[in-house]
């Protein structure tokens, strides 16, 4: 089911299915959201939980010996979530954990995905609750696509990446057949800068992971006339840009708050970089927001 909040400025939509954005249009009518198309990727905005990225082997194991395993990206993006509300400028969705998620994640949780519209704004809250009697490692992200280029006119390589802060980048080489990361292996990207330009080849390897990034606001623009989107993630201590390695016509900026299981770790869930942990009953809360430009 689609659920849509509107304002003077976006006609923003949703799906219960993964608790996800499906579109963001301005009142001209204009798609900034990736639409899905599976000769690149079929995906929208996927929310990731409980983990963002991959698990070596897909698993690992809690420290009190439990076995966790899931695919990539957990265990939620392709449920059916239920919408609690739907105002003028706020919907909500939730989920509880049921036996086939405790199966592959063995712990009780709720987690509850909140949208608020404000001017060309959405804000995306993400409430995680441990339902469970021992304390829950976990990690959470985002995943929006963003069209590249927006308009039929204009080419991919007309956009790029501005970042708030000057940047100096050398970024972690992926590992494409695992998802995984070779965390000391690195290539520059940028080097005092604030923009990155755009190439299909920046991602026929894999995805770009911006994992010392200073910035904490980051722009798609196209380099002429200012269009694109920002994405504001100051609770998130990574950030990835991918884009389809077969020149997808679209770049997801992915703010994650951890990262897929890195060669210096070992396979113990508790031990990754960026681990959340939420004490039993207790309410975890993370933050971002997309602004059209």
């Amino acid at each position: 089911m689609k659920w849509t909040l509107n304002n003077f400025y976006l006609n923003v939509e949703f799906s219960d299915a993964g608790g996800a954005l499906s579109s963001i249009k301005d009142q001209e009518g204009t798609e900034y959201l990736w639409e899905g198309d599976a000769r690149y990727w079929s995906g929208q905005a996927p929310v990731l939980f409980p983990i963002c990225g991959s698990l070596r082997k897909d698993e690992a194991w809690l420290l009190n010996g439990d076995r966790v395993h899931m695919p990539r990206h957990g265990i939620v993006r392709k449920k059916m979530f239920t919408c609690d509300f739907c105002n003028e400028d706020t919907l909500q969705f939730s989920i509880k954990s049921d036996e086939a998620m405790y199966d592959m994640f063995p712990y009780h949780f709720k987690l509850i995905i909140s949208y608020r519209l404000s001017g060309k704004k959405i804000t995306v809250r993400y409430t995680i609750i441990n339902e469970d009697t021992r304390e829950m490692p976990f990690f959470i992200g985002g995943h929006p696509g963003f069209k590249c280029p927006i308009l039929p006119e204009e080419q991919f390589e007309d956009y790029q990446i501005e970042f708030e802060n000057e940047e100096t980048l050398e970024i972690p080489e992926p590992v494409t057949e695992t998802g995984l990361i070779h965390i000391n292996q690195r290539k520059p990207l940028v080097h005092r800068s604030r923009v990155l330009p755009l190439t299909h080849e920046l991602f026929h390897e894999d995805a770009l992971i911006l994992d010392r990034l200073l910035s904490r606001r980051v722009r798609l623009r196209h380099r002429y006339d200012k269009r694109g989107v920002e994405i504001e993630f100051r609770e998130f201590p990574y950030l990835i840009l991918w884009s389809a390695a077969n020149d997808g016509p679209f770049v997801a900026m992915e703010p994650w708050s951890g990262l897929s299981t890195c060669d210096d770790e070992d396979d113990i869930f508790e031990h990754k970089r960026g681990m959340q942990k939420a004490a039993p009953g207790e309410l975890k809360q993370l933050e971002f927001s997309i602004t059209v430009l």
